[in-house]
């Protein structure tokens, strides 16, 4: 008997196995760490929403800034990555409390990396600690990802073979001190020091949240810098590097 569709009991079962089918391969990559880390999670977002209009972004961020005297954590936004010394430059006097790398790769789609700085010493050698924690933890990826490639479905082994190489360039790059990688630091500061960093050169945007955030609580998702004129995914069909 023939349902609304005109499709046969025979037809529905053979729609219904290739539904799961592509369902399966779906999880498979998505379980496989196949595509870059989605932005830390917390309640108070710091970072443009998908799809937001940037120029609207950006002139909302005054707003954000703390009244005179009160210190609050900001998402320092750079207009172009940076190595760790053009970073902490920078940075001045401001206490940094977390570093987002991304390494830039033509039409190819690479991790936002979030990693803490620590200690109390010099900021551009806290931020180079930093910056080999991230390259340890895209080897990482690369050979999670590679592993998974190796027991996958064909369905899905293309797309985890391209995420291995790609975090294996991810991981040469992180290992190189001069990596010009840095596209965001989550600083500490008060309303002076907040407005001395909007105003530098390689600053594009100081987005605050309201003092007394916990850093756990930061949802940290940095406007990249070739996002000019809508907050949308890069796109990912480049070749990469051997």
């Amino acid at each position: 008997m023939r349902g609304l569709t005109g499709l046969t009991a025979r037809g529905w079962l053979v729609a219904s196995a290739g539904l799961l089918l592509v369902v399966l391969v779906t999880a498979w990559v998505a379980g496989s760490g196949s595509g870059p880390p989605a932005p830390t999670t917390g309640s108070v977002r710091l970072g443009p929403e998908p799809g937001q209009d940037v120029a609207g972004y950006l002139a909302t961020l005054p707003a954000t800034l703390p009244p005179p005297g009160a210190t609050a954590p900001a998402l320092v936004q750079l207009d172009v990555p940076r190595d760790t010394a053009g970073a902490a430059a920078l940075a001045g006097q401001a206490t940094v409390g977390t570093v987002v790398f991304r390494v830039p790769i033509d039409r190819v789609q690479t991790a936002l990396r979030f990693e803490p700085v620590t200690g109390t010493g010099e900021v551009r050698a806290a931020l180079d600690v930093a910056r080999e924690r991230a390259a340890f933890a895209a080897e990482a990826d690369a050979a999670r990802a590679a592993d998974s490639a190796a027991t996958a479905p064909p369905q899905a082994r293309e797309a985890l073979e391209r995420r291995a190489a790609v975090t294996a360039a991810e991981r040469r790059r992180l290992a190189d001190p001069g990596c010009a990688c840095v596209v965001a630091l989550v600083v500490t500061a008060d309303r002076a020091g907040l407005d001395g960093l909007a105003s530098r050169d390689g600053v594009r945007a100081v987005q605050a949240a309201a003092p007394g955030t916990r850093p756990r609580d930061l949802a940290l998702s940095p406007l990249l810098p070739e996002q000019t004129g809508t907050v949308t995914p890069p796109p990912d069909d480049g070749p990469v590097p051997g």
